[in-house]
């Protein structure tokens, strides 16, 4: 029989997705260095050795894979014995483009990685926390979860969706002893708009860029994204962490975490301007970066 040494505390346990680098990367680290077991999840494979090679229990996990996520949930919750303290899900990319030229089998491929993957891992973990009365889901959503910028259709539309379900599943769980967040970033330091670029020429690429009568913006808009200029506003992935943090171990965390000067500002407007104002404003902030 293994004693535990007097004063011993187990870690708490979370699971976090997305961690192949960015914000999961990030959070994987320092929440392990505040004694969490943490138990992050990457798509590809050399990313998986990668954490595991730095002594992390990880995990394949792609939303867009359904069996991916039923495997690691059960794993997960078998190495936990049940008692998984937090899950939070994070990991989702954007289609830049006008909504008209973004075919429909982008959107659904888009709404599979960035929310319906999402909720099927929820719902497998829900049950487990709810039988210990206890647990934080956090979720990691955006300033555009709650306003609209033109050539973000896609994945406005994906964030919007989260934070709606977000509200909806807070007020469910009420009184379960699982508390439920979101985190609402503005601009990152982190491959986001590498890999947007990269679903643009996927999906639109270059006849649908040569059809299109938004060309001329395209192709302003892919020089300053391949610049990758840092922004008076952007901060590192660590900014987020620090909410995630507050999240997953205050004792009264709150519902909506937000994080950079464009969150706030926009929130402020979303709160005081009309929908024409604040359709203005949304047009202005978006022609200042082309």
């Amino acid at each position: 029989m293994n004693e535990k040494p007097e004063g011993y505390t187990a870690p708490r346990s979370i699971l976090i997705t997305g961690c192949s680098s960015g914000i999961g990367a990030e959070a994987a680290h320092i929440l392990r260095g505040r004694n969490w077991r943490v138990f992050p999840t990457a798509r590809k494979q050399e990313d998986i050795d990668r954490l595991s090679s730095q002594g992390f229990e990880a995990f394949r996990l792609d939303y867009e894979d359904p069996e991916s996520i039923r495997q690691t949930a059960d794993a997960v919750l078998n190495l936990t014995d049940g008692r998984l303290d937090a899950v939070f899900n994070n990991g989702a990319y954007a289609i830049p483009g006008a909504l008209e030229d973004i075919p429909p089998d982008a959107l659904r491929t888009l709404f599979e990685a960035n929310f319906f993957g999402w909720h099927d891992l929820t719902r497998r973990l829900i049950p487990a926390m709810r039988s210990n009365k206890s647990g934080r889901i956090v979720q990691c959503s955006s300033v555009l979860g709650f306003v609209a910028l033109k050539f973000r259709g896609a994945y406005t539309a994906s964030k919007f969706a989260l934070e709606a379900y977000t509200d909806t599943l807070r007020q469910e769980l009420k009184g379960s002893g699982l508390h439920v967040s979101l985190i609402e970033p503005g601009p990152i330091d982190t491959r986001f708009t590498q890999n947007a670029l990269a679903n643009f020429d996927r999906w639109i690429g270059e006849d649908g860029l040569n059809s299109s009568i938004f060309r001329e913006t395209y192709l302003k808009r892919r020089v300053r994204m391949e610049a990758g200029e840092p922004g008076p506003f952007k901060l590192p992935a660590n900014a987020v962490v620090k909410r995630l943090i507050h999240a997953v171990e205050a004792k009264r965390p709150r519902a909506r975490y937000h994080v950079t000067v464009p969150t706030t500002v926009m929130a402020v407007a979303k709160r005081m301007l009309s929908t024409g104002l604040l359709d203005r404003f949304c047009i202005k902030a978006a022609d200042a970066e082309e």
